[in-house]
């Protein structure tokens, strides 16, 4: 067991990991909609400081109107301001789209890239969003730390970091890899439906019998 973790969830994780399985069938994706890994991009970068929701009300006009990185890069920022108002935030919002398409224009050829480092580059995009991309949109091993991930990552005692860089590198270390996506939009609905930021469900939590917080409080 790592050091600083916290026993019996570190040593079950296989059973939570199939727990969450039977659970949670059909959470294999992000909640945000897109058609290819631009559009998901832009989407999460939206989707700070709001919902999945309401971002999808939006990106199909805005989409529609700015299909490419190109366009979205050469766009009046007021027009995308306009568009995007609903989702809060939204000067800083236009300004981060718009110098990310920019940047993938210069930098990338216009397509997005398929690696950590080359993501967070980004203008707009830190970890989290880089890893929604890459677990989504490629395919690859990534662990998204949002704010279900942290408060549930910690109530489990499977970290006792609160940064969440921290808090991914902890996770790293105690699933196996290929479980990475899986675990984390598990993790996400499991967050919505039970392990709630107020008012946790407890007594109906499938997880209970691993996690200290609701032995601590149920």
């Amino acid at each position: 067991m790592k050091q600083g973790l916290y026993p019996p969830a570190v040593e079950h994780i296989d059973k939570i990991l199939e727990t969450l399985k039977r659970h949670y069938p059909d959470a294999n994706d992000t909640s945000l909609d897109y058609q290819d890994p631009f559009e998901l991009l832009i989407a999460t970068i939206l989707a700070a400081q709001s919902t999945d929701k309401q971002v999808n009300k939006i990106t199909p006009a805005l989409f529609e109107k700015f299909p490419r990185p190109r366009d979205m890069a050469q766009a009046p920022i007021t027009e995308l301001e306009e568009a995007i108002r609903s989702t809060g935030f939204f000067r800083n919002k236009a300004k981060s789209i718009k110098q990310c398409a920019q940047h993938l224009v210069e930098q990338f050829g216009s397509q997005v890239p398929q690696n950590i480092d080359a993501l967070t580059s980004l203008p707009g995009v830190g970890r989290k969003t880089a890893n929604v991309v890459l677990g989504n949109a490629f395919g690859k091993d990534a662990i998204i730390v949002d704010t279900h991930m942290k408060r549930i990552a910690s109530r489990l005692g499977l970290t006792t970091n609160a940064n969440p860089d921290k808090i991914e590198k902890d996770l790293q270390q105690i699933l196996p890899r290929g479980s990475w996506t899986d675990f984390s939009h598990k993790i996400i609905a499991f967050g919505r439906t039970i392990c709630l930021g107020r008012n946790p469900k407890c007594g109906q939590c499938s997880l209970l019998s691993w996690c200290r917080y609701g032995q601590a409080n149920a």
